[in-house]
């Protein structure tokens, strides 16, 4: 047997197993009542028949002469009226409600006094509802009874009292509700088990009915179907496990197109690494060999050249490694920044001083334009010094020579902005869109590819640290212009 089917059978018990105790205490609680109101159907019934015994006895008997007993007559009517039904027993009240006569075993007689108010009560009531009155024989327990005057010349001299339900009528009562809450309790249980076992198979069925759709479902999910849902909109704890594996495999599809992505970047950095890396490391090979074969023949001035391709070569493999390196503790969120206050235009004006040479090469026009009175600015100065670096590195990528790189510092309400703005060939509305993700870089035929694509989202993980982000602004062949602000203390 499969574990899915032991489940399945402890499922179907459990419901049938509770199914079946509330209908056995359905059917208790129903036996219970049935049989206090059939004892009450059967008083009622008997109140009805028998209501009128006393005063027929009072009407054709004379019970009472000269306001005492007539035992020779009445007690043999009186008799046969308890042998005809045993249930009725008759006693002969004076005007005070004391028991005068009786045809019953004396010592069975507990108590000689009968409530007169109570007979009154039952006088009056007529065919409405009638008071239960005292049992003789068992003081403790109220009893129905037929009640009538006696009169005598007119003048009222006792009551007949008849008790219509005996000690005999409660002992077969007594029996027949022992056999009735027998026999009721029988079939009761008997239907509980029937109608238990058979909600039960219904409700397993449909439960384990949805169970298995939604089986069927997960198992497309698990074979590679990734757009297998669980329909419909049920309710309850099915409900929220149609929802809740509605939305895992939402979040599992979403999690593969990252892992799909992440993956199609990083075979684009391998490219990018081993194009790029390969570049300098020829170079550097190439040049190498070369002295060690003509290392007799080369010149001074030939070895020297060569050496001094080899060293721009290796520099340009450090930038390249560094920046690799960069990018990685940034997006492994490994780099925390250490902030300070410092002054911007003097950080720029350094920078700016490193890259004075190359500008010259490329007769490129290189200025800062700081306004005065700038405040100190609140960040890590390293930091900063990498995006400026980065940025101006962009800008002599792409502007030609005899071009302008421009740093304006200029202050606002919340710090210090910084813009670097170029003349070079613009940046395309398209482009824009993603030129701050890694490894992405800009198609132009006129330009060759430089680079690994990650200066800028590198500059963009640092002001994210500092809880800033950077805009362009550009049009194609009119230059970019990239903006920030460094809150200032």
């Amino acid at each position: 047997m499969s574990v899915k089917t032991i489940r399945g059978n402890l499922l179907f018990w459990k419901i049938a197993a509770v199914f079946c105790s509330l209908l056995i205490i359905l059917g208790i609680a129903y036996v219970l009542i049935a049989s206090k109101l059939s004892r009450s159907y059967y008083m009622m019934a008997h109140q009805e028949l028998y209501g009128n015994v006393a005063s027929h006895l009072a009407s054709f008997t004379h019970p009472l002469k000269n306001g005492q007993p007539d035992t020779a007559v009445t007690h043999d009517i009186i008799h046969s009226i308890m042998v005809a039904n045993p249930s009725v027993e008759v006693y002969l009240l004076d005007t005070t409600g004391k028991i005068t006569d009786y045809v019953v075993p004396d010592k069975s007689v507990r108590q000689h006094h009968v409530d007169i108010a109570t007979v009154k009560q039952w006088l009056v009531a007529g065919n409405g509802r009638r008071p239960l009155g005292n049992n003789p024989k068992d003081p403790s327990e109220a009893s129905i009874f037929s009640a009538a005057p006696i009169y005598e010349n007119g003048r009222l001299t006792g009551y007949v009292y008849a008790v219509l339900s005996s000690e005999k009528q409660r002992a077969i009562l007594s029996t027949l509700n022992s056999d009735l809450s027998y026999h009721l309790g029988i079939y009761l249980f008997l239907c509980a088990l029937l109608i238990a076992f058979i909600v039960g198979v219904i409700t397993f069925f449909l439960i384990t009915d949805s169970i298995n759709r939604i089986a069927i479902v997960v198992r497309r999910f698990k074979e590679g179907d990734y757009t297998a849902r669980i329909e419909g909109h049920a309710k309850g704890n099915l409900g929220m496990l149609t929802s809740t594996f509605n939305e895992m495999a939402d979040v599992i599809v979403d999690n593969f197109d990252k892992i799909s992505a992440t993956d199609k970047f990083r075979q684009e950095l391998i490219a990018n690494i081993s194009h790029d890396l390969r570049t300098p490391l020829s170079i550097m090979q190439g040049y190498v060999e070369t002295m060690m074969i003509k290392k007799d023949s080369l010149a001074e001035t030939e070895r020297n050249k060569y050496l001094s391709v080899v060293l721009e070569s290796t520099k340009k493999l450090s930038v390249l490694v560094e920046q690799l390196f960069q990018y990685a503790k940034l997006e492994a969120n490994q780099v925390n920044p250490e902030k300070e206050p410092f002054l911007l235009n003097e950080l720029a004006s350094d920078i700016l001083m490193a890259y004075q040479l190359k500008a010259t090469e490329r007769n490129i026009k290189l200025s800062l334009d700081a306004a005065a009175g700038l405040p100190p600015v609140f960040a890590d100065i390293a930091l900063t010094e990498r995006v400026l670096q980065n940025l101006i590195d962009n800008a002599f990528k792409f502007t030609p020579d005899n071009g302008s790189i421009t740093v304006q510092l200029k202050q606002r309400d919340t710090g210090v902005l910084v813009q670097v703005a170029d003349t070079g060939i613009g940046i395309a509305s398209e482009d824009q869109a993603y030129i701050f993700e890694r490894y992405k870089q800009i198609n132009n035929d006129k330009l060759p590819k430089k680079g690994m694509g990650i200066g800028l989202a590198i500059v963009k993980k640092i002001l994210e640290l500092h809880h800033a982000s950077i805009q362009v602004v550009s049009e194609p062949g009119k230059g970019a212009t990239f903006s920030f602000v460094l809150p200032s203390l």
